[in-house]
């Protein structure tokens, strides 16, 4: 390899942790929680600039958040159950990797949506506040893969490109022992999400989606890009068929996307919003 190529390429950490005296925070859950932190700030200003409370957000993500933990861990341990058998206690050690963002987003989201509804915001004024929210999320996502970087996980094959990843050997797969260098696959889907959550938030300001429709298109986006970056991995996964199980999960979101945007779009749930972006009340 060129000495070019060794120089341009990415590093392997350091470290996957910090050390502050007698405390240790790990990489890869201070990535997460700086993802939810900014998404949370995310939703917050654009709920408000629908006429909303930041508070509403704050609380919503107070339950919206544990649940998405506890639904991307489930998701993972369910889908990579073998790793598990011997170490059971393994279970709950998420700081070392393993959360499955399907589980996550669907759980994470459902909990929000029932917090919601439980500060009185329903109807039209509940779509506002999806509106408001999903594009955060992917922002956390791209955030979150930063973690990955940390304890050297999710690449792809073998790469001599010159933003190429250099992966220490103890993270090798066993049959790419002699390689140094890979995609970074967790990088390509972090960039994919972040200009995943800008054309959600152009496409919202410029009236191209109507009221509910960031969520079905956030859904089939986030699909194609993961059925993508999944056939780039070369971690062992679990295989339904002979084929990742992601990859099923992610072109079933695609087509749930697609059906759920093309039923709202024939049958919005209310009249589109007011030119400030509040939703229009009938006064009585």
């Amino acid at each position: 390899m060129s000495l070019f190529l060794i120089v341009a390429s990415i590093p392997p950490p350091p470290s996957n942790s910090l050390v502050l005296g007698p405390l240790t925070f790990n990489y890869y859950g201070l990535m997460i929680a700086l993802g939810v932190f900014v998404a949370v700030e995310i939703g917050r200003r654009r709920w408000t600039a629908r006429g909303g409370s930041a508070d509403d957000i704050t609380s919503i993500a107070t339950v919206g958040v544990p649940a998405g933990l506890i639904g991307a861990r489930l998701y993972h341990v369910i889908t990579d159950w073998k790793d598990y058998i011997d170490a059971p206690l393994d279970i709950v050690k998420v700081w070392n990797g393993g959360l499955g963002i399907p589980g996550g987003l669907l759980i994470g989201v459902g909990a929000g949506v029932w917090q919601a509804k439980r500060r009185g915001i329903t109807g039209p004024r509940l779509w506002d506040v999806i509106d408001a929210v999903i594009p955060g999320i992917p922002v956390a996502q791209a955030i979150g893969r930063i973690g990955n970087w940390f304890n050297q996980e999710i690449f792809g094959g073998p790469s001599d490109l010159p933003w190429a990843l250099e992966v220490d050997e103890q993270y090798r797969p066993r049959e790419y022992a002699d390689v140094a260098t890979f995609h970074p696959t967790f990088l390509y889907e972090g960039l994919l999400n972040l200009a995943l959550a800008a054309s959600l938030i152009v496409m919202d300001r410029r009236k191209i989606l109507l009221r509910g429709e960031i969520l079905p298109v956030w859904i089939a986006g986030y699909g194609v890009l993961r059925f993508v970056i999944e056939a780039m991995r070369i971690d062992d996964a679990y295989l339904v068929w002979g084929v990742r199980v992601n990859h099923w999960i992610s072109g079933l979101a695609v087509i749930v996307g697609v059906v759920w945007f093309l039923y709202m779009r024939r049958n919005p749930p209310a009249v589109d919003a007011a030119p400030n972006g509040v939703a229009e009340v009938a006064e009585t």
